[in-house]
């Protein structure tokens, strides 16, 4: 049976991405970075609406799909990213990526395991150790 596993991060940054290219640059490289496969994309969109305004940035992949987000208004910056595959989810690598690159920091993640509904893991940045939430 394949894997279904989605990782959520929400959190903050003083190094958000501004330009549509850099979000696209940054995708790539991070689907390389986790031995990925781009079939479609990178694709990225600046949002100038007041309120609203940041980057979006999706990329298909061979098992599934990447979305970020960054809203530059708020100071500092708010990030969210998902990414879904039925392949192996290398967390670590992601949130380091996150981390090194655009600055995450002060975040939150859930990873779901979807394969038979939504069971719900809690991982923390101090350590690795998975656990389903008690619902």
């Amino acid at each position: 049976m394949p894997l279904h596993n989605q990782l959520l991060v929400n959190g903050y940054t003083n190094n958000a991405l501004k330009s549509e290219a850099s979000a696209i640059e940054w995708m790539q490289s991070l689907v390389d970075s986790i031995d990925m496969k781009t079939i479609q994309g990178p694709y990225s969109s600046y949002v100038t609406k007041e309120g609203n305004m940041g980057l979006t940035c999706i990329v298909m992949i061979e098992t599934s799909h990447i979305a970020l987000h960054i809203w530059d208004e708020p100071n500092p910056a708010e990030i969210q990213f998902d990414l879904y595959t039925c392949g192996d989810l290398p967390i670590d690598k992601i949130l380091k990526k996150l981390e090194d690159d655009l600055g995450l920091v002060n975040y939150h993640y859930m990873v779901l395991e979807r394969a038979t509904g939504f069971n719900v893991l809690e991982r923390n940045r101090a350590g690795y150790n998975p656990k389903p939430i008690d619902n």
